[in-house]
């Protein structure tokens, strides 16, 4: 008996619209597959994925390339380090046009989009899928995407969460101004629909004025499932508030069971069910007919990468060009002030490091960013892999997990073919799909149509 929705381990793919995985010595790997700008390309791994029973593939984004390193764009180029990015919700539908049940979920950012046109677009996407879109809701990173939108600086860190909560206010206010059966299509009569079911949004904030009526009626699981993946302390309490999905960066087993505990007080604190919400954190995981097979793959991974994919993903990041410091240098507290992008990979490296005021090589050892190391990474046969993952699981330490490749589609290939059989036979995981919507596949209500009135302050 497949276990339910609440009981059975989430599982979601890590992907990139770009040139390599979120590994970028991924391009690099000689089974990778170059085709990364044809439809049949994510067509293939959508299909993987659906195969095994993923509840959803999900595509990370930024706005800009990663030139913050020596503001310059020549090194990611010529060493490909995410140097090629197409728009996801693009991708996500040739994805959906190629299967009946898995999730797909993309990356929109709350800092330079408009709240209408954002949910305009998830909105469309959740009913062209029948009810499987999920929208990634994300405050942008760095200087190098506002120069791209017209900005001379990006915003700081806290402002962008203040705008980032009233855009979703927004959002989630215009996908709930249609009530259900408010369409009619009653040719006979000639009324389309019933107007007393339709609503004017009529927001007037801080930031954003939007008056409605939406233009999208609601899909078949209401609205787009939310993914957030704020680890700071702002963003911490931004996905406690918003997530259904929140997707964490936990660096071993311990962190993540103290991490999650805290976090679904945290999300209780806020008036919701904690089982409401489902905790992912990422990893990699390399299989291999033993567990020596295994670790040789995983040398061979680890030999692609160049210094350059950290130097650039890390100043990308941190939004600081980290060319101005020497190896052996301390950053100044200044320094350590102007990091504005992702404060909990700053949080994550002075913890780990035990120092006050880390050095460059302090944050490129204990970020691990662009190497295989910088999520937990399981390595070893069909049955080692199911080992670790499901004392994770069973132990307070996540509800499931977000898979990154280390190539691309071999990764969720040899995933599917040899652990997600041993993780259904163990009953972790479902052995189908549960329903028709990405929400009945989490296990998660469908949201009232009114529930806007009374929770985000709309008028």
């Amino acid at each position: 008996m497949s276990p339910s929705p609440t009981d059975s381990m989430t599982l979601v793919a890590f992907l990139q619209a770009q040139n390599c995985s979120n590994l970028v010595a991924s391009w690099r790997h000689p089974e990778t597959r170059s085709d990364y700008m044809s439809a049949a390309y994510y067509q293939d791994i959508a299909r993987i994925l659906e195969h095994g029973k993923f509840h959803l593939a999900f595509f990370d984004d930024r706005l800009a390339l990663p030139d913050r390193y020596g503001d310059s764009f020549r090194d990611v180029v010529e060493n490909g380090v995410r140097a090629v990015k197409l728009d996801a919700a693009s991708v996500l539908l040739t994805m959906g046009l190629a299967t009946k049940r898995l999730g797909l979920g993309a990356t929109y950012s709350t800092t330079y989009y408009e709240p209408f046109h954002v949910a305009r677009v998830f909105a469309t996407l959740d009913l062209l899928t029948e009810g499987r879109a999920a929208w990634n809701v994300v405050t942008s990173l760095n200087d190098s995407e506002a120069l791209n939108f017209g900005h001379s600086a990006h915003l700081a860190h806290d402002l962008r969460y203040d705008r980032a909560d009233e855009f979703l206010r927004v959002v989630q206010g215009h996908w709930s101004t249609w009530e259900e059966g408010a369409i009619l299509g009653d040719k006979e009569t000639g009324q389309f629909a019933d107007s007393s079911r339709v609503h004017r949004l009529d927001h007037t904030g801080e930031w954003f004025k939007s008056r409605g009526p939406f233009t999208v009626p609601r899909s078949p699981q209401g609205h787009p499932v939310l993914i957030q993946a704020g680890q700071s302390g702002r963003g911490s309490d931004f996905a406690a508030r918003w997530g259904d999905l929140v997707f964490v960066i936990y660096p071993d087993i311990e962190v993540a069971r103290r991490s999650y505990a805290a976090f679904k007080n945290k999300v209780a604190a806020q008036g919701r069910d904690p089982r409401s919400v489902r905790i992912a954190p990422a990893v990699y995981a390399i299989v291999g007919e033993s567990y020596a097979e295994a670790e040789d793959k995983k040398a061979a991974i680890d030999a692609l990468v160049r210094p350059i994919d950290a130097l650039a993903l890390l100043s990308e990041a941190l939004n600081f060009d980290l060319s101005r410091k020497r190896m052996d240098e301390p950053f100044s507290e200044e320094e350590l002030q102007a990091v504005s992008g992702l404060r909990a990979i700053l949080d994550r490296v002075i913890t780990a490091s035990g120092v006050k005021n880390p050095t460059l090589a302090d944050f490129l050892h204990y970020s691990r960013r662009g190497t295989t190391d910088e999520f937990p990474t399981f390595v070893g046969s069909a049955g080692d892999i199911a080992d670790q993952m499901e004392e994770w699981f069973t132990s307070g330490a996540c509800d499931g997990f977000v898979l990154a490749a280390t190539h691309m589609p071999g990764t969720y290939a040899d995933f599917v073919l040899h652990v997600v059989p041993e993780l259904q036979r163990r009953g972790l995981f479902h052995a189908d799909y549960e329903g028709a919507t990405l929400r009945e596949n989490l296990g998660l209500s469908k949201p009232a149509a009114h529930e806007w009135k009374r929770a985000y302050g709309a008028h």
